[in-house]
């Protein structure tokens, strides 16, 4: 697959839209808590603070083994290389686990997404995704990866993958591990030195003194 080049793309869009796929119920029993003591380096509106936590605060949508799962899958999607670590350094299945919490219309679709996956793998291989070995991982998502490849009986997994890969872009490039990645650097300080002497000559028009000195110039300190 055409990584960080192509998902970059992905990544300055908004996060994917809900797809509808045949999924298991949600009712599975959750485990454990994500805690509601939370620390935040940025600093938050209180109301949006109050409410991160109370999501955080919330028991765990996904179980151990779908967990492991998706952390699977994140780093196939996005893999470790020589310009920075992998989709899990940058803690992406915990952002997934987040966004299902604050987006829960994508619940079913990850939820059934991840059955699908399972059970395709134990009908071909005899064993959970998981637990299949690289290769094995890597054929099945081959087949779930490139949507006008794939064939019609594997379309529920290509729209998860689809899903699957938008989160995990989204979560990689808005983690620190990503925006490093991309090489974005923020707001810097810049000093405007006014409209060019050409331009200004084209438009027959000048700076007055007094606009020199209040607007246009600068102290070399």
């Amino acid at each position: 697959m055409d990584r960080r080049k192509s998902l970059k793309l992905i990544a300055t869009g908004a996060i994917a839209t809900p797809i509808a796929i045949a999924a298991c119920k949600t009712g599975d029993k959750k485990e454990g808590a994500q805690g509601s003591d939370a620390t935040f380096n940025l600093d938050r509106n209180p109301d949006e603070l109050k409410y991160e936590k109370k999501l955080l605060a919330e028991e765990k949508f996904f179980s151990p083994h779908e967990m492991a799962t998706i952390t699977v899958l994140a780093d196939i999607i996005i893999p470790k290389d020589e310009v920075s670590g992998s989709a899990s350094e940058a803690k992406v299945p915990e952002f997934i686990e987040f966004i299902v919490h604050d987006m829960p219309a994508h619940q079913i679709p990850m939820k059934g997404g991840l059955r699908w996956l399972d059970m395709q793998c134990l009908k071909k291989y005899e064993k959970a995704f998981k637990d299949c070995t690289p290769a094995q991982q890597i054929e099945l998502v081959d087949q779930i990866a490139y949507p006008k490849k794939a064939k019609p009986e594997m379309s529920q997994g290509v729209e998860f993958f689809s899903l699957m890969r938008n989160l995990t872009a989204t979560g990689f490039y808005t983690s620190e591990i990503g925006i490093k990645d991309i090489g974005y650097a923020g707001n810097q300080a810049n000093q405007w030195n006014g409209v060019p002497a050409e331009v200004l000559a084209q438009y027959k028009q000048s700076y007055s003194e007094k606009d020199l000195q209040d607007c246009v110039s600068f102290d070399s300190k």
